[in-house]
């Protein structure tokens, strides 16, 4: 039977932590025995976990000899990993075993330094940290997880769920996997990544800034038909010093400015108002339904028709 062991973690977030526990204990082989034995490790006997407090059955000797180790998220994932922890880590996956991360156990998973030159993911709002913290790392913010082989990392709160899912394919099939995700009331397959819950807020800009009054123009005419040669026109500049000094000072150019605007504006009329996709297409300034949609998809990974669904 597939041994998982479940690394709890000082201030571990008990979504993360009961996703894996539910998932795996229910899923059952077509003859009906169980596909998984469970095992809650930790450093030590209890473990803060925000609400409450977690009395592991297991130490970190748990980790030793499981097929797969799972790293639930933490509220404090810039907290440093303790070295025994990381060297525990470290080592089971010298012995092969397959480890993942949920959430935000992304980071303490790359603190062993097991992620170098791969690409992983955690959830959105915490991607940019990621980054920043381990830039040997290709973070990818958009997908809901990364199978790697052995080392597997999974985005926020739900996704959880999805690479479970995804596992129990991995380990003993789609059949199998289809069942547990009946019971988990999830489809195996779930539509698009990350990105369709990512806000596309428009690049900040600090005020006072001298781009501001320009940013505030191009937020009230995100209808119309704005050419690069436009906005440098109501900028009262050329072209060139116009890219020039808007990445400067908002880190994109012009044009990327724009569609990400444009996205938002028409992610909040699909949330909010019932009007077609077309319709919404052209209010914020695309020459064509065609153009929308693709642009749409490009951005959030989901068609403007699935985004309402799931959002409005």
């Amino acid at each position: 039977m597939h041994t998982i062991a479940v690394l709890a973690l000082d201030q571990v977030i008990p979504f993360d932590l009961s996703t894996p526990i539910e998932v795996f204990t229910r899923t059952r082989l077509p003859d009906g025995r169980p596909g998984y034995q469970l095992r809650v490790c930790a450093e030590r006997p209890e473990i803060d976990a925000g609400a409450f407090t977690l009395r592991a059955p297991w130490g970190l000797e748990g980790l030793k000899g499981a097929d797969t180790i799972i790293v639930p998220g933490t509220s404090a994932p810039a907290t440093p990993l303790a070295p025994a922890v990381r060297d525990a880590l470290r080592a089971a996956a010298e012995d092969g075993t397959r480890i993942a991360s949920i959430c935000s156990g992304t980071f303490p998973l790359a603190a062993t330094g097991l992620l170098d030159g791969l690409r992983a993911t955690t959830h959105w709002i915490a991607a940019d940290l990621l980054a920043a913290a381990h830039p040997d790392i290709e973070v990818d913010p958009d997908v809901l997880y990364v199978d790697n082989g052995q080392l597997l990392t999974s985005a926020g709160a739900a996704a959880g769920l999805d690479l479970c899912l995804h596992m129990i394919r991995r380990d003993y099939g789609s059949a199998v996997a289809a069942d547990a995700a009946r019971l988990s009331v999830m489809p195996l397959e779930r539509e698009g990544g990350q990105a369709q819950f990512i806000v596309q807020n428009y690049v900040p800009t600090p005020q006072g800034s001298t781009f501001e009054p320009l940013l505030l123009w191009l937020q009230e005419n995100l209808g119309s038909d704005l050419t690069l040669a436009d906005i440098a026109a109501h900028a009262g500049t050329s072209t060139r010093t116009l890219i020039r000094r808007f990445r400067e000072q908002t880190g994109t150019t012009p044009l990327q400015w724009l569609h990400r605007a444009r996205i938002r504006q028409a992610q909040h009329l699909l949330e909010t108002t019932r009007h077609s996709v077309e319709r919404i297409g052209a209010q914020v300034g695309f020459g064509s339904p065609t153009a929308f949609r693709d642009r749409f998809k490009k951005t959030t990974g989901v068609s403007p028709y699935t985004y309402r669904r799931t959002f409005s």
